[in-house]
Formats: C-alpha cells, sequence, structure tokens
C-alpha cells in the first residue's frame, strides 16, 4: 500500500489507525491475548490519543456478533499493524 492509499476491506491496516465506525477483526497478529481461538471482531467507538510505544493504540470499541449487533464494550491495547480491517466507516453497507 502506497502513502496516502487507504486500506481495503479484508486488507491489514498497516498505514492508519482504526477511525470511529470501522469494524475490525483483532486476533494473534495484533496481540497474543486474542489467540488460540479468542480472536474479536470490533466496532471502533474510539481511539485513545495518549501516547503509546510506535505502532501500537488504546482502541475502545463494542464487540459484535455474525449479524453486527454490539455484544460487550471492550477496551484494547494492540499493534495496528496486526489489524485486520472489515468494514470501513466511510463507506456506507448495502441493505
Amino acid at each position: 500500500m502506497s502513502a496516502g492509499q487507504e486500506a481495503e476491506p479484508g486488507a491489514a491496516l498497516v498505514n492508519r489507525v482504526p477511525r470511529p465506525g470501522d469494524v475490525i477483526s483483532v486476533g494473534t497478529a495484533a496481540s497474543v491475548q486474542f489467540g488460540g481461538g479468542r480472536k474479536l471482531m470490533l466496532r471502533v467507538v474510539a481511539v485513545d490519543a495518549r501516547s503509546t510505544y510506535y505502532g501500537f493504540a488504546w482502541i475502545t470499541g463494542y464487540t459484535v456478533d455474525r449479524e453486527g449487533m454490539a455484544t460487550d464494550k471492550r477496551e484494547i491495547y494492540v499493534q495496528v499493524a496486526g489489524l485486520v480491517l472489515l468494514r470501513d466507516a466511510r463507506r456506507p453497507t448495502r441493505r
């Protein structure tokens, strides 16, 4: 992905931090705590602005089930390059 180019859904979010409204997949590549079948889908509601290690972020969101319904609110600390964009907040969903 070149500079300034947006991540396509299903691609790792290598060059940008998720935005509120994005739905991301969080697995082992983002944090070891989400390995071994503990992978989750998260609808992002906020990204904390506090300083962290380079490439990491505090993300607040709701875990979502297969139908897209929120189930639990979570705050997670993850490596941004390991996240996978499932749905971009700026792209409308078809009904």
